[in-house]
């Protein structure tokens, strides 16, 4: 067995234990989050930067450029951070500025 941040990319995984206290156990199975159910990790290309100046510069220098691949690795409950491998390095990126790129299935 290994933690889901070791999950190989397009890879299914099985969850077989969920560790933890039991609120955080509740949490993970209201998320779909359940033993016996599968998870993939993600893996998407950027096609498109939207947005100007001084955000889409920290977005770019954060390594999201066009043609970069990048996995998804966690998603907070409501969307915002949303977790991301990309370059060989795991970066936290705000929803909003999430939704300024453009990808696609890698």
């Amino acid at each position: 067995m290994m933690p889901l941040t070791l999950a190989e990319v397009g890879e299914e995984n099985i969850i077989r234990k969920i560790g933890g206290k039991q609120e955080v156990k509740a949490h993970l199975e209201n998320l779909g989050f359940v033993v016996g159910g599968a998870v993939t990790v993600v893996t998407v290309r950027v096609v498109k930067l939207h947005g100007e100046g001084a955000v889409k510069r920290r977005i770019m220098d954060m390594g999201l450029t066009k043609g970069v691949d990048v996995q998804i690795r966690k998603v907070a409950p409501l969307g915002d951070p949303i977790e991301v491998t990309v370059r060989g390095y795991e970066l936290s990126i705000r929803k909003a500025d999430a939704e300024m790129i453009e990808v696609e299935s890698a």
